[in-house]
């Protein structure tokens, strides 16, 4: 199977996903498709929800295992689009498109490299892939939901646009609603306590605290408030001031410490939305890191949360495509960065496998 086989294919089949809409949450169809691409190669998958899952034909449970993961989910179109989202143009090395970039041409890398292993009989690793769905909401009915059905895993590649560079850190995520009380009142005659003015000093801590503890690769933790809503007519005090607050985690605390140091500093009541978007890391000696230098790619830290968060096995996000054109108006990928995607793919894998 020629890389450009390889690359032609797996063009074709992101213009089918990016014409087939797959918004977080109704992924249907783009499942069915996606399936119908391992089908077609006689391919034995499993799908469980809307998560697709093939290993390599000749898989051992006596050989480690390498997970390759991307998600199949997008989000809702930006309102500020120019073209339709769904129309899977090409115009000149360019394709637009919903879920181009994000993460489509990381899913059809992901699957060319695996079809290039699959038949090979000489693997020190099983392979095992994973195209799963509800990543853009961190929902529960993807990768989350398939783990457990997985067995041992020893390695992970997690597809998301990062220039193909080597994203070995990546913030976690907490957010918590925040309550704080006070006592409802006549505003003309000064009664009650004003639940805004109970708020204001836990909102200034969250503003100026910092973490001690400072992560070589991802830098400090970070807070924000970043949504507040209180009172319900100009002349009531507020018995109630809610807010949130959005904290990017490090490697250097578990999200549970961070939360009790939270409750430690302020009066408000604090809940947790989850614990269990986690900050990762991966050490650089690692050989699939060692590998990806060893062919120029960069090394950074990831502000931007994937769902490495899911997983508790050292890991890896890469992927074609640039972050910052996630989530934008008229989406879109290089297919130049689609072919270098497959090749460095199977560049790592074979010194890996």
């Amino acid at each position: 199977m020629s890389g450009k086989f390889l690359h032609d294919d797996a063009v074709a089949l992101l213009r089918q996903m990016i014409a087939t809409p797959s918004v977080s949450g109704e992924e249907e169809d783009v499942c069915s498709l996606i399936a119908g691409t391992f089908e077609n190669r006689d391919i034995a998958i499993t799908m469980t929800a809307n998560n697709i899952v093939a290993r390599n034909r000749y898989f051992s449970p006596d050989r480690p295992t390498i997970l390759l993961n991307s998600h199949l989910d997008t989000v809702k179109p930006n309102p500020g689009y120019t073209r339709d989202p769904f129309a899977a143009d090409i115009a000149g090395d360019v394709l637009y498109g919903l879920g181009s970039n994000d993460a489509g041409a990381s899913v059809v890398s992901l699957i060319a490299a695996f079809l290039h292993f699959y038949e090979r009989t000489d693997l020190k690793y099983n392979l095992i892939l994973a195209i799963t769905a509800q990543e853009e909401i961190s929902g529960d009915g993807g990768l989350a939901l398939v783990l457990p059905d997985l067995g041992p895993l020893d390695f992970a590649i997690v597809g998301e646009p990062t220039g193909m560079d080597l994203a070995i850190a990546e913030r976690g995520l907490i957010v918590l609603d925040c309550v704080a009380r006070g006592v409802s009142g006549h505003a003309a005659r000064g009664e009650g306590v004003n639940a805004v003015y109970e708020a204001i000093p836990d909102i200034e801590w969250f503003r100026t605290f910092r973490f001690p503890k400072k992560s070589p690769l991802l830098g400090e933790v970070g807070m924000n408030v970043t949504m507040i809503s209180a009172g319900t007519q100009h002349n009531v005090v507020p018995a109630e001031c809610r807010f949130t607050v959005d904290i990017r985690v490090t490697e250097r605390y578990t999200n549970t410490e961070i939360v009790e140091i939270v409750r430690r500093h302020v009066k408000c009541e604090v809940t947790p939305r989850s614990l269990k978007h986690k900050s990762s890391s991966i050490d650089p000696a690692h050989p699939a890191v060692q590998a990806g230098m060893a062919l120029g790619l960069k090394t950074y830290a990831s502000p931007t949360m994937s769902d490495q968060t899911k997983l508790f096995i050292p890991s890896l996000k890469m992927g074609p495509g640039q972050s910052s054109r996630s989530h934008s108006a008229d989406e879109f990928v290089l297919l130049p960065e689609i072919e270098h995607g497959i090749d460095t793919y199977i560049k790592i894998l074979t010194a890996l496998l």
